[in-house]
């Protein structure tokens, strides 16, 4: 019986509802496998179908090299693989596998962190070479790199945080607040979100508040500031939140989303929510981009500009009853495009 099998250097909780459903539907077919922690030791496992791998990074973690799956190395179940050449396991894995016709699938940004026409590219589109069959996280990395590889097998998996069950939105008079959700690192620009926020508080609302939810290296910065200016009433530091009751509680508080940095998964889950977002325009993001259709369900600020910040939020309490009215198409857009069974399908589909 050949399976499916997913190979991670994390397998996060945000992933979870989607490993969930190629679970539901393979059920024994399917085998997910993931370590501890990532490159990145603010990304860890928490999924609770996984089978336990090592992760060893070399050179202060800019390399990987994974043990406890190489009894599959000449499996002939169809392996799903990182695309990330940083992983010096895969490599071996697609080499070894490449020459005795084993089917390997590449999961993964088409491109590197700097795009298209990145150097570094070189390495990634020697992986994708070895790979039977590629994964991409959006239907225009699809379109882009069909181009660069006309003869490979490319499929888009949009990325997706709930199943369409759970995407359900609301209104009512007391929808003012704002959400950030995301990782608290320098990266995110989240202590720009915090002392914009702060600024901006004589023209907001009066009872305008700011939730934070996530964990990181600037946690404690965050802390302090809030604390320093007496905040605390109108920013809350909540921490990682992976309950979806209290998530959903948050976002049908909030009028919009921010991303003060380069936009994630979290553009896709405040959807979800149908929650707009306001997000830094300038950025080097990642390709949930995609899923902004500007005045509709998200606005753009001029990076790091606090002043643009200000006069954005501004024009979006101007317009709250527009943005209410948008929830439910926004809702509706998600289900339709960016829903775990969407996701999952096209894994399912490999063995299928």
């Amino acid at each position: 019986m050949r399976k499916l099998i997913i190979i991670q250097t994390v397998a996060p909780d945000y992933r979870g509802l989607f490993f969930e459903r190629i679970k539901e539907v393979l059920t024994d077919k399917f085998e997910l496998y993931a370590g501890k922690e990532s490159f990145e030791t603010t990304i860890q496992t928490k999924s609770k179908i996984y089978k336990k791998l090592n992760n060893h990074f070399l050179l202060k973690r800019k390399f990987l090299f994974q043990t406890g799956i190489w009894h599959l190395l000449f499996s002939n179940d169809i392996l799903v693989l990182e695309m990330n050449p940083r992983n010096i396991s895969n490599w071996i894995f697609l080499i070894i596998r490449k020459i005795f016709s084993k089917k390997t699938v590449l999961w993964g940004h088409a491109w590197p962190r700097n795009g298209q026409n990145s150097k570094s590219d070189f390495l990634r589109n020697l992986m994708r070479k070895l790979a039977s069959k590629i994964i991409v996280y959006t239907k225009q990395q699809k379109k882009e790199l069909q181009v660069k590889m006309p003869n490979k097998h490319i499929l888009a998996a949009p990325n997706a945080v709930y199943r369409i069950e759970n995407m359900k939105t609301t209104t009512h008079n007391n929808q003012v607040n704002l959400i950030y959700v995301g990782r608290l690192v320098f990266s995110k620009k989240v202590f720009f979100m915090v002392k914009a926020f702060h600024n901006a508080l004589s023209v907001l609302p009066k009872d305008t508040k700011l939730f934070i939810v996530g964990d990181g290296e600037e946690k404690e910065k965050l802390n302090n500031y809030i604390n320093n200016f007496k905040l605390n009433e109108r920013i809350t530091l909540f921490g990682h939140i992976n309950d979806y009751l209290k998530l959903q509680n948050l976002y049908n508080d909030s009028i919009f989303s921010l991303s003060p940095g380069y936009v994630g998964l979290s553009i896709t889950q405040s959807f979800s929510f149908g929650v707009p977002m306001l997000v830094s325009k300038n950025e080097n993001h990642s390709p949930e981009i995609e899923a902004v259709k500007e005045n509709e369900n998200a606005l753009f600020f001029k990076t790091d500009s606090e002043k643009d910040f200000i006069d954005v939020l501004n024009k979006i309490y101007r317009n709250i009853d527009f943005w209410k009215k948008q929830r439910e198409k926004i809702v509706a857009f998600c289900k339709k495009s960016y829903s775990t069974e969407a996701m999952a399908e096209v894994f399912i589909n490999l063995i299928e």
